[in-house]
């Protein structure tokens, strides 16, 4: 299992940052950006070679389940 950010996110935060660059922004002047979202991935594959049960609540609210 593993929390990460969102990646569509990131790269849509990423590309209004260049923007801002070409725009003639210092890349000084723009703040450092923080996520906001996450996405909880869970291996089921690994889980089941480790002798894990998890909770259906904890795979309902899973974003990503890899076979």
């Amino acid at each position: 299992m593993a929390y990460t950010v969102d990646l569509a996110e990131l790269l849509r935060r990423m590309a209004q940052d260049v923007h801002q660059i070409l725009k003639g922004a210092k890349p000084g002047d723009i703040p450092i950006y923080q996520p906001t979202k996450f996405e909880l991935l869970i291996n089921l594959k690994t889980a089941k070679a480790l002798g894990l049960v998890l909770p259906p609540a904890l795979l309902s609210n899973a974003d990503e389940m890899i076979d």
